[in-house]
């Protein structure tokens, strides 16, 4: 019992004993030094965006000016953009074509991952680093193969068409991703195998350590992902403007952005504004989805 109050003693008078001076400087000027690096790379994201949002407010002359501030404020520029074109059509397209696209990839990423990181096969790593290879490949080399191919899909006993809908953008995604599969796979491995071994012996299958442990535990990594192709889909502007040209009523917003200002080529606060327009949706679901994306992208990687 004195040892232990002892202790306690000892232990009160080395957190309350103050650092020598040079000790207490050198922390301080580090802490200063790390801050305003932050707050210089915070001010080269923020600043961009906040010239968007203050020419988005201005007149057209101001627009066109030297002019930082607007005066007045044009709030009837976003107004304008909602009236110029069929913002919630192009909206709900970029929704439609994201969100199916990025249900598509977790779906068929995810057993994909889970055969390359835990079941063993043989020629499961030269596989691995085929799947790696496609990666290098830009998609602009295979467009006018995959453009023929979705083309003459129309003359077959279906008579479904694909050119100039979203059907050629989003069931590729139903077919897995080079890039989704390697996160997972690098995540998958992460995962303790006595978890995965305890349901084997129970009897279950590979299905039942996939539902009761592998995608429980793998809930970041699985935002990760989706968050990535959300954004990518929702970015995308070759694959739109390849297949939904010929269709305005299926286009989607990085489409109708592009064309939007080609038709307002010198209305930079109409330009603007449709262009934060563009950009919400993404920020907004990347602030809400922080946590777990930046602990996925953490998590992921971790053992090769």
């Amino acid at each position: 019992m004195g040892a232990l109050r002892r202790g306690d003693l000892v232990a009160a008078v080395a957190h309350t004993r103050r650092l020598p001076p040079a000790v207490r400087r050198r922390r301080l000027l580090l802490a200063v030094a790390n801050h305003a690096v932050l707050i210089a790379v915070s001010l080269a994201f923020a600043l961009p965006v906040l010239f968007m949002l203050l020419t988005a407010l201005m007149t057209d002359r101001q627009a066109l000016s030297a002019n930082v501030i607007p005066h007045p404020f044009v709030w009837s520029n976003f107004k304008t953009v909602f009236t110029s074109i069929d913002l919630f059509r192009y909206t709900w397209n970029s929704f439609l074509y994201a969100g199916l696209s990025t249900v598509g990839v977790v779906v068929s990423s995810v057993p994909v991952a889970y055969a390359f990181a835990r079941i063993e096969w043989r020629g499961r790593n030269a596989v691995m680093l085929l799947v790696l290879a496609t990666l290098m490949m830009p998609p602009q080399v295979t467009s006018v193969p995959l453009y023929i191919l979705w083309s003459r899909q129309y003359h077959d006993w279906t008579h479904i068409q694909y050119i100039g809908t979203l059907k050629p953008l989003i069931i590729p995604g139903f077919f897995g991703d080079a890039f989704s599969i390697f996160l997972l796979r690098q995540f998958f491995m992460t995962i303790p195998k006595e978890l995965t071994e305890a349901i084997r012996v129970d009897g279950g299958g590979h299905l039942a350590v996939l539902r009761k442990v592998i995608i429980p535990l793998s809930k970041p990594a699985l935002a990760a992902v989706a968050l990535f192709n959300f954004i990518y889909s929702w970015n995308d502007f070759y694959g739109p403007l390849v297949y939904l040209a010929g269709n305005t009523q299926s286009q989607t917003l990085s489409v109708a952005l592009a064309s939007f200002r080609t038709v307002h080529h010198v209305d930079w606060n109409l330009t603007m504004a449709a262009a934060l327009v563009f950009m919400l949706p993404v920020i907004v679901i990347f602030f809400l989805a922080q946590r777990v994306f930046i602990e996925g992208i953490t998590l992921t990687g971790v053992k090769g």
